[in-house]
């Protein structure tokens, strides 16, 4: 795991003498804040740090706007210092007289104080320097860096005093500015400033857009809008059961602030069983963001390669915490067969996975559905990793009749004028979105023969449906054998 930047982190790196630092960071006035903070309070007889940037040079010093020359004036510069360079990594690859200067002076034994620090999105470090740099993250703000940027910004600002008027409405706030950066926070309040009306409601809803637009853009994450309830899906009684447990151990108002948050479940099972919706009515039950993150698209490789996506994508998780990180389809980017046709970078990206679930310093509940089970590494489904494996299975004759009465009500039909017990026994062998399906295609015959739909539209869509326990029986009992002592059926002993 990344080494994380704080003042505390930063000060002793500079006291130990390390001389050459560089941060990932998508911030730099963010970052650049921090480290002169640092400078001046917590390191003692330490000036401010002098900033270079490959336009300016660095203030006041003629001629350093090329690179060379700017670190040729930081290695001779007499005295502790901590010189920032914002720019250099688009210089250095291709110049070995910046690697050849930057080397020796890593080389040279010094006086701890001085230190050269570089700012860029990601460790882009030359080979030949890697073993001199230390790496540190700086990831976007927590709540606690969130609610005193709010704080200190209110007594300065009248709009945002004017909407944070209680102690509810700055803890809404905040946790709508979590997986954001400071800017972002900053961009929704001038908005809403402008905007005829805008208050508090206008602030959240600018944040929650921007987040949306953010992680899109990340193309391999999508913040999904949840307000799913857990009572609009039938039976899955021992998963609800699980949920209730931890409610009752821990408080729901614990669970959904993160405190003894669980690491996470891993739900296989047959398709179109309800694996989605139990992710949305956990989300929702807890009320916890939900961020979906597409594991196919993490090997595509057009966001960079596979390692750095699930890395960006893990760090956007526990910056959002506490949160629900749904991974849909998991062994579409985790299997066995990747491994051997992905070779080393399957290997990295399971290994990453592995030791972000057991050392995740943010409370991010991982809620991962997969339809093929068996394909997945034993080292996921070891004990520890997720608190428990659910196998969702096709629903019974009870469940079956819940999941039938749900959709009538769905689509305004009184489940009172059917004969629900018939619809679920003539449904045998189907799923649960068969029965959704079998429903819709019965409402659309009556719709277009204008009438009313009734019992027999329902029965006769039944009756048309091939369910997937017909064309994929020999697969899906592969899975139930391979569940059968492998996992904790979701569902209570069923009648058939």
């Amino acid at each position: 795991m990344e080494e994380l930047l704080t003042p505390n982190n930063f000060s002793h790196q500079v006291a130990a003498g390390s001389p050459l630092v560089y941060i990932c960071t998508d911030n730099e006035s963010r970052t650049e804040a921090l480290i002169t903070r640092t400078a001046l309070h917590a390191i003692k007889g330490m000036p401010g740090p002098q900033v270079w940037n490959c336009t300016g040079g660095f203030p006041g010093q003629a001629e350093t706007t090329d690179p060379l020359a700017a670190l040729h004036m930081a290695v001779e510069q007499p005295g502790p210092g901590i010189f920032i360079f914002k720019d250099l990594h688009w210089f250095w690859h291709e110049n070995p007289f910046i690697q050849r200067t930057l080397k020796d002076f890593a080389a040279i034994r010094r006086p701890a104080g001085k230190t050269l620090v570089f700012l860029g999105p990601k460790p882009d470090i030359p080979p030949a320097l890697r073993e001199d740099f230390t790496i540190l993250d700086h990831g976007l703000p927590d709540r606690r860096e969130i609610r005193l940027f709010l704080e200190k910004n209110r007594d300065k600002d009248p709009f945002l005093d004017t909407i944070l008027t209680d102690a509810a409405a700055i803890d809404r706030l905040t946790l709508a500015s979590q997986g954001l950066d400071l800017l972002d926070l900053d961009r929704a309040l001038r908005l809403a400033r402008v905007t005829k009306g805008g208050g508090l409601n206008e602030v959240v809803a600018a944040l929650f857009r921007t987040k949306k637009q953010q992680l899109r853009k990340s193309g391999i994450m999508e913040f999904v809008e949840n307000d799913f309830s857990d009572v609009q899906f039938g039976g899955m009684g021992n998963l609800k059961e699980w949920m209730e447990k931890r409610e009752k151990a821990f408080g729901a108002a614990d669970l959904s602030s993160g405190k003894n948050l669980p690491k996470g479940v891993l739900v296989m099972g047959i398709s179109g069983c309800g694996k989605s919706l139990f992710v949305k009515a956990i989300a929702a039950r807890w009320k916890l963001p939900l961020v979906r993150l597409d594991m196919a698209t993490v090997y595509e490789g057009t966001f960079g390669s596979p390692e750095s996506s699930l890395r960006k994508a893990c760090k956007t998780a526990e910056a959002l915490s506490p949160c629900v990180l749904w991974i849909d389809e998991m062994e579409s980017g985790i299997s066995n067969q990747g491994f051997k046709s992905e070779g080393g970078a399957a290997s990295r990206v399971l290994g990453y996975f592995l030791t972000w679930m057991q050392e995740k310093r943010q409370p991010v509940f991982v809620a991962a559905t997969a339809n093929a089970i068996e394909m997945l590494p034993a080292e996921v489904l070891r004990k520890g990793r997720f608190d428990e494996i659910f196998y969702v299975s096709l629903p019974a004759l009870k469940e079956r009749e819940e999941i039938v009465t749900i959709h009538l009500r769905k689509r305004g039909f009184d489940p009172g004028q059917f004969d629900i017990s018939m619809l679920a026994h003539s449904a045998k062998g189907f799923s649960g979105a068969e029965i959704e399906q079998a429903i819709a295609s019965g409402h659309f015959e009556a719709l277009a023969q204008e009438r009313e739909v009734t019992q027999q539209d329902i029965m006769e869509a039944i009756s048309h449906t091939v369910p997937l326990s017909v064309t994929m029986a020999e697969q899906i009992k592969k899975i139930e054998a391979w569940a059968f002592k492998r996992a904790v059926q979701a569902s209570a002993p069923p009648v058939k």
